[in-house]
This record gives C-alpha cells, structure tokens and sequence, in this order.
C-alpha cells in the first residue's frame, strides 16, 4: 500500500528541502516523489541532504503543473496552517491515520505540501478531498516543509501497515462490520475527473444565467467542497457529465432547461 503514495511538493524554492523530504520519505518506506516547478533543481545540496536517500531522488517525477502530478489520484490530501474563510474538513496526522485505514487498498493517495514561505493557495487546496494540519504551538506553529513530510510519512505508515496497536484494533472491528465502501461496485473517479468534472459544472452555471462570471461569489468554492467532499466513483461523474452536456443542448436549442 506504501507503493500508493505519492508526496507532492509544490514550487520549493530551497533544492535542500527537496533533499531532506526525499530522506523523509525513505526511512517511512514511501519512495513517489512529484515535484512541481521546483526553484533551483536538481542541485548538489538536494543530493547532500538526501543523505543515502539519492535513489528517491533519480526518481522523483518533476511536473510541470498540479495536474500532471495529480493524474490517477483517487485521494488528494492537503497540508495546511492557515484556517481558510470557508471551512473544509480538516483533520489532525493522526485523524488522517485513523481515516485511511478505512480505505481500499487500491486507493492513489497524494498529499500536497506548499511552499516554505507561503504552503498550498486556495485553488491548490480546493483540489484536495481532505486537509490535514498539525496542531503545533499555536504562539509558534511554524514546520519545516521536510519536518512535515517526515511527521505525515509516519503517520502514513502506521496507518497503512497497521503498526500502532490502536490502528490494528480499529481495522479489527472494520473488519468484524466491514464499511460500505470496502463493497462499492465502482472505482472511484480521478481528481483529474472530478476536477474536469467542476470546470464544465462552473461553464453551464455560467450559460444558465445562475452563476455572474463578474460576481461569482463564493459559489464555485462550496460546489468544490461539495464534489471533493462526495468522493464520487466514475459511473457517477459519468451521470453527471451527462446530464451537463444534456443541458447544454437544450440550452442550444433553446429550450426550456
């Protein structure tokens, strides 16, 4: 399950932090690295601080964008400090262990860490099905982004291989009254999906009459909520996009929607 983790880091702009979070990564058995527009990268103080872990390092995928990182990720994790004007579910490292050990197996799980100076935007977080953030010393609350990674990875791993007593007792009883989705007769849709997903849903609002482009409010950011919440499986985005592209001819032929 391990092998189904991917850590993302998002515009770095010290290579050393890059080094230091591939280090991270090894010692917790996770070996996807994605890197976004890293500044400064590759470079010899990433490697120096990779410190053995050089092989994470050879292999981690540089991106070009979010969406190339995130493509065929059915989980997409947020790290994050700051509290947001609309609230999204938010959960402690441990929270987020307890969470996925009610997860398939074959669940893609990514998790974002932002930049050092500022973490993950709005729109970055708003591509995330859960935020997870780490009760710190809330006079000083500052972690190195490898400091989190390293704090995440070990979370992940207890969670995953099931290492902490209280984890193995809570899959005991998951097992002992299985959950729906462990019997969910679809696989869920891709945050590439559900994301393609919003942007038709925002252009019909907007053709409808229902949503101002020049007034959106905060619209767009609850039905985002909404869907990232849902988690919906890909026969269900297949309906709605259906229903969408339903409605888009109706409106060209103009009718009544």
């Amino acid at each position: 399950m391990l092998e189904n983790v991917r850590i993302v880091m998002v515009e770095t702009t010290h290579p050393g932090n890059v080094g230091a979070a591939a280090r991270a990564m090894k010692t917790m058995g996770f070996s996807d690295l994605r890197l976004v527009k890293p500044q400064g990268y590759p470079n010899v103080e990433a490697t120096a601080r990779a410190s053995g872990a050089g092989d994470v390092l050879e292999a981690a995928q540089v991106c070009d964008s979010l969406d190339e990182a995130l493509e065929g990720a059915t989980l997409v994790i947020g790290t994050s400090a700051r509290q947001r004007r609309i609230p999204w579910p938010c959960l402690t490292p441990r929270q987020l262990a307890a969470q996925l050990s009610h997860e398939p197996e074959e669940t893609r799980i990514a998790v974002l860490f932002g930049r050092e100076d500022r973490g993950l935007t709005n729109d970055e977080l708003r591509r995330c099905n859960l935020h997870v953030s780490v009760p710190a010393n809330p006079d000083y609350g500052v972690l190195n982004v490898a400091s989190a990674v390293q704090l995440i990875c070990y979370e992940l791993r207890l969670a995953l291989l099931g290492e902490d007593f209280d984890l193995k007792e809570a899959r005991s009883r998951r097992e002992a009254m299985p959950l729906p989705e462990m019997f969910w007769d679809e696989p869920l849709a891709t945050n590439e999906a559900v994301a393609g997903f919003l942007d038709h849903l925002e252009t019909v609002m907007e053709q409808s009459g229902f949503l101002n482009p020049e007034q959106p409010g905060q619209v767009m950011t609850r039905m985002r909520r909404l869907f990232m919440r849902a988690r919906p499986d890909k026969m269900e985005m297949s309906i709605l996009r259906g229903v969408l592209v339903a409605l888009e001819k109706k409106m060209k032929e103009g009718g009544n929607p």
